[in-house]
């Protein structure tokens, strides 16, 4: 594979160890807890937000209406309030993801030279000029459209996507074939964790304080995030030599990922598997992009503190995932444990579709137990497709998946719930029920014609 470019005067000049101007060698793990709290904490709040926000344009006031919520005639301002909220979701994620698409894999790339730090802070300095935005607009009543530029600014410069990039990136440059998958699932936890802590605190303390001061502890967070990504991380790629960042080379080396010469098996698993996390993370998304909606509107009528707890359901399976994960490894293949994730993820969804009271609501989340066992399987498969020297490249691709895959859950979701409000509210997680047989298939097809290059082509990283 062509390297990306490297500036002449890296050529023959000493190169200093990768920690010798940090505090102390720290893992990427705490950046993506700190990134992900800061980032679920904003995330329902937002969407509270922009609904109550409508709601006082309209003149709605039957949110927190129990008698309101209990009759099951269609309310038009309601549906307005519930369309706008979505639509304006969907203007936010497009005009993220669309940014991200190139900036994402350009980054990516461009750490296989640089070390991941560089990626690592920038993404950070993303995420923080969105917090900022989003305090502006809530203390200013500021028009929600800023809320749009504060997600175009995070993507520009990274975003969380260019945040998992080097974040499992880094975690393959220090691992080895055998301990791979598990590392990473325990990085996926350790997102996990953080989200389910971010979605309890959030909801109660927006019952208690308002949205402002939510916002202005993720703000905090993310200014310590920043510093830690630049001073404490320890670079896991051990010669970083100075790289352009503008240049197409970047984005020509993730197209060479797929098209390169190589044993056919190894690229079309790699096409294959890309396809994989591309419709699990469309429906993951697509779903949680319009679950506080649902929950928000008739028959369920969640208050904030409900919306919370709901939150840190939906997070909780990045935790008995892992345990799920690390228990049936030992009876099973992993190509079995993905298997079942999909299943359970499937009988999650379908009970979304028909949930109209919080006990089954909550039936459903408890079936999605083991419904993230399925990224850091693919990840790890991905990863051992590929030589040391291209696990930036092939996580950017990955980045670039995600965000595919974010926005088309955006366009398909938040455009399709508000279309179907007439006839059956839960269609869209029917639809994605349907949809994660599509994985479901190829990776039971994967998994009989598994690539000996996937264990034999490279050397294992120490």
């Amino acid at each position: 594979m062509e390297r990306p470019e490297r500036s002449a005067s890296s050529a023959g000049a000493p190169r200093s160890h990768p920690a010798a101007k940090v505090l102390f060698r720290g893992p990427v793990g705490p950046i993506l807890f700190l990134a992900n709290f800061a980032l679920v904490l904003q995330g329902p709040l937002t969407t509270q937000y922009l609904w109550h926000r409508f709601s006082a344009d309209l003149g709605y006031n039957g949110t927190h209406d129990r008698g309101g919520c209990s009759n099951h005639s269609a309310n038009p301002i309601m549906q307005e309030v519930e369309t706008l909220t979505s639509h304006w979701t969907l203007y936010m994620n497009v005009g993220g993801f669309l940014v991200g698409l190139f900036s994402s894999t350009l980054l990516g790339a461009w750490s296989d030279c640089v070390g991941r730090r560089p990626l690592l802070v920038l993404a950070s300095l993303g995420l923080l000029l969105q917090a900022l935005v989003s305090i502006l607009v809530v203390q200013l009543q500021l028009h929600v459209g800023y809320f749009v530029l504060g997600r175009i600014l995070c993507a520009f410069l990274g975003d969380f996507s260019g945040l998992l990039a080097a974040g499992f990136a880094s975690v393959a440059d220090v691992s080895s074939h055998r301990n791979r998958t598990i590392r990473m699932a325990l990085l996926e936890a350790c997102i996990g964790v953080a989200g389910m802590v971010a979605s309890l605190i959030g909801g109660h303390w927006l019952q208690a304080q308002g949205y402002a001061n939510p916002f202005w502890l993720a703000l905090a967070l993310l200014i310590f995030m920043t510093f830690y990504a630049a001073f404490c991380f320890g670079e896991t790629v051990m010669e970083p030599t100075p790289a352009r960042l503008f240049t197409f080379r970047h984005h020509r080396s993730i197209v060479q990922l797929y098209t390169a010469p190589a044993p056919d098996k190894s690229r079309k698993h790699l096409a294959l598997y890309s396809l994989v996390i591309f419709v699990v993370i469309t429906v993951h998304f697509g779903a949680q992009d319009i679950l506080t909606i649902y929950e928000l509107s008739r028959p369920l009528c969640w208050d904030s503190k409900l919306i919370g707890y709901g939150s840190a359901a939906r997070h909780l399976p990045y935790f008995t995932s892992l345990l799920g994960l690390w228990l049936m490894r030992f009876c099973l293949t992993d190509t079995w444990v993905a298997e079942i994730g999909l299943a359970f993820n499937i009988l999650g969804m379908v009970v979304f579709a028909f949930a109209t009271i919080t006990p089954l609501m909550f039936t459903g989340y408890g079936l999605l137990f083991l419904s993230l066992v399925i990224t850091p399987i693919v990840r790890a498969k991905l990863s051992k497709l590929v030589s040391k020297s291209e696990q930036g490249a092939l996580f950017s691709a990955v980045a670039c998946v995600n965000g595919l895959a974010m926005l088309m859950a955006s366009s398909i979701f938040n455009s399709l719930y508000p279309a179907t409000l007439n006839f059956m509210k839960g269609f869209p997680f029917l639809l994605g029920a349907g949809l994660l047989f599509i994985p479901a298939i190829l990776i039971g097809i994967l998994g009989r014609t598994e690539p000996r290059s996937e264990f034999q082509q490279f050397p294992q990283s120490p």
